[in-house]
């Protein structure tokens, strides 16, 4: 189980791909999903340390509102073990 978990939810598939190839170019962490919610939404999922994940979820936060799609973003420091299990990460 990682350290951590990060989320970034957009609205529309760009800043989806946006924030992804950010996210992972800014930080040594590992993409584990992405999740489509409905109505647009979709929301990505990525885990590793506590340092890590902060900086990827920073700069996908970033590259999200570059393009104007970011709904939402947020970190999991230590995650329970079943709320890592219920999520299937």
């Amino acid at each position: 189980m990682s350290q951590s978990i990060g989320m970034i939810e957009t609205k529309g598939f760009t800043g989806c791909v946006e924030a992804t190839d950010a996210m992972i170019k800014a930080a040594d962490v590992e993409f584990v999903k992405q999740v489509q919610i409905g109505g647009g939404f979709i929301t990505v999922i990525v885990q590793g340390d506590v340092g890590s994940v902060k900086a990827a979820v920073e700069a996908g936060k970033n590259a999200a509102q570059a393009v104007g799609e970011l709904s939402g973003a947020n970190i999991i420091a230590r995650p329970h073990p079943l709320l890592v299990e219920k999520m299937g990460l």
